[in-house]
């Protein structure tokens, strides 16, 4: 019987993690780390190739090792999982690979998780899967019968294999604003969002701007609802390496068509477009569903949360879940988390 089982070594993980190792939670024997991935990294192993140091929005330092020197051209799914992987080998952190978190049982002493590889028990979790392995697709009508390609960001490999097409960018945040850039090197794009862009300049982005943000999604969790996009709350930002798209006419917004035909996309007047392939920009969830039996959400869909521990249960922390869906955020949430553990786990074992 473990004493904490983390879901995830992603950041929000490997700071948990490594704050619990601090707080005397003896490695193996009384925490682990339960990661599906076959190598360190999270979510950062599995992004595009093309996504460099320079376009990535910076990563935060894990607690107690700051993140080396990069030139802005090495590969963000090289440099960031390297780094990972060295912080992990430092501080002997408990991390066991791969191992798939399938469900999630309560049982007399705590939990019971059935995984790929066999069964954990812990008196509580720190749940870090993150949203990677739940990509999001809305459904419109006609989307089975299209004929071309569709991928979402998270299949993404790069533009050159949409080369000379014609690429359909659907989705208002920031992986689409970079990826439109890209694509329209080397193919014809059209760019439709929900929502009309809101655009911010660098000077919006001020500390007192990002406390608002975090509160903002900090609000819905509270209140149990599910949490927004971070460009839905923030607004998307031109970055220098994007004003040349900008020049050429890329970012011209158009709003969602209504229904997808087998060689293209119709909209509401009746204009109709052909499309070889659509790219799904739309974001992801997060990956909570091994928590299903726990019986954690709530009717409107999310989970109500005060800090990083569910009101459901104190035993149970989301971390990198809502307002800790940063780099920063990760980590404070990760502190949090481990130091509220242990005060628990103390208490109820005096």
């Amino acid at each position: 019987m473990l004493e904490v089982a983390v879901i995830g070594a992603g950041q929000a993980g490997l700071s948990a993690a490594y704050h619990l190792v601090r707080l005397g939670f003896t490695p193996y024997d009384e925490v682990v780390v339960l990661d599906r991935n076959p190598a360190p990294g999270g979510a950062w192993q599995h992004r595009w190739d093309s996504l460099t140091m320079h376009d990535v929005h910076g990563i935060a330092n894990l607690p107690g090792v700051p993140v080396p020197p990069s030139a802005d051209t090495e590969r963000a799914n090289a440099f960031v999982p390297a780094y990972f992987a060295d912080y992990e080998q430092r501080f002997d952190l408990p991390v066991v690979r791969p191992v798939a978190v399938e469900s999630v049982h309560e049982i007399a002493q705590g939990f019971e998780l059935q995984t790929s590889k066999g069964v954990y028990s812990a008196a509580a979790l720190v749940n870090a899967t993150g949203t990677w392995d739940r990509p999001f697709i809305p459904w419109y009508p006609g989307i089975e019968t299209f004929k071309g390609r569709q991928l979402h960001t998270a299949d993404y490999a790069g533009a050159a294999e949409l080369a000379g097409q014609h690429v359909l960018v659907v989705g208002g945040g920031a992986s689409a604003v970079q990826l439109l850039a890209e694509i329209s090197a080397v193919a014809t794009t059209t760019w439709v969002t929900r929502r009309p862009p809101e655009w911010r300049t660098g000077d919006d982005f001020t500390p007192e701007y990002g406390r608002q943000v975090v509160a903002r999604v900090e609000e819905r969790v509270r209140a149990g609802l599910p949490p927004r996009s971070v460009v839905s709350v923030t607004g998307l930002h031109l970055r220098p390496q994007e004003q040349a798209a900008w020049d050429r006419g890329v970012y011209t917004r158009y709003p969602m068509f209504t229904r997808i035909t087998p060689d293209g996309v119709e909209w509401a007047d009746g204009r109709h477009e052909h499309i070889d392939t659509i790219l799904w920009a739309t974001g992801f969830r997060a990956d909570l569903a091994h928590l299903a039996p726990l019986h954690l959400r709530e009717t409107s869909g999310g989970i109500r949360m005060n800090g990083t521990a569910t009101a459901a249960d104190p035993r149970i922390h989301l971390v990198g879940y809502g307002p800790s869906a940063s780099t920063i955020g990760a980590n404070r949430a990760g502190f949090t988390a481990a130091r509220a553990l242990r005060d628990l786990l103390k208490s109820q074992a005096a």
